[in-house]
């Protein structure tokens, strides 16, 4: 009775691990950035994972010819983006490092180890931006502190109070697409 058992769970487990319902395919890049600044040489370390999974259905599951067509069905696309600044890695969910500009001057976002340094092109270093708990950023200056976040369109969206006039100032730093 035990090996009778033993041998129809083997089996089971043994077909069921050959029956495949799921098409996957991960893809990971790896980018590697050097700046060399005032402070010395950093290297940036951008690791992207991709995972595409796609659920494997037949067009007519139930007739018995041998060689069935596959049903297209949606693939479901996950990205994660690992920055490793520094020796200290995080997970970033959409990475905006990227040129910006205001008023046709161009800025500079990139990754640093808590979030995003702003630089103007001459590297020198403008603003910090820091993730809050509800997925906007603290944008923090010698000057001023504001509140900003990203629109659909990717563009850094800056909210400013001022206290003179009792209004809430809007800055708008448009994404620039290579």
């Amino acid at each position: 009775m035990k090996t009778t058992f033993l041998t129809l769970l083997a089996l089971f487990v043994s077909v069921n691990c050959l029956a495949q319902n799921k098409n996957v395919q991960q893809e990971v890049k790896t980018t590697v950035t050097t700046i060399k600044d005032s402070d010395g040489e950093r290297k940036i370390v951008k690791k992207e994972k991709i995972n595409e999974v796609q659920d494997i259905e037949l067009k007519d599951a139930e007739s018995k010819t041998l060689n069935k067509e596959m049903k297209e069905t949606p693939v479901q696309v996950t990205a994660t983006t690992e920055v490793t600044v520094d020796g200290v890695t995080r997970t970033v969910d959409v990475d905006r490092s990227a040129y910006y500009l205001l008023n046709g001057q161009k800025y500079q976002i990139a990754v640093d180890k808590a979030g995003y340094t702003m630089t103007l092109p001459d590297s020198k270093r403008l603003a910090l931006l820091r993730k809050t708990s509800n997925n906007n950023y603290l944008y923090i200056n010698k000057n001023k502190v504001s509140v900003g976040y990203f629109d659909k369109d990717g563009n850094l969206i800056l909210e400013t109070y001022d206290d003179k006039n009792d209004k809430m100032t809007l800055e708008k730093f448009e994404l620039v697409k290579p």
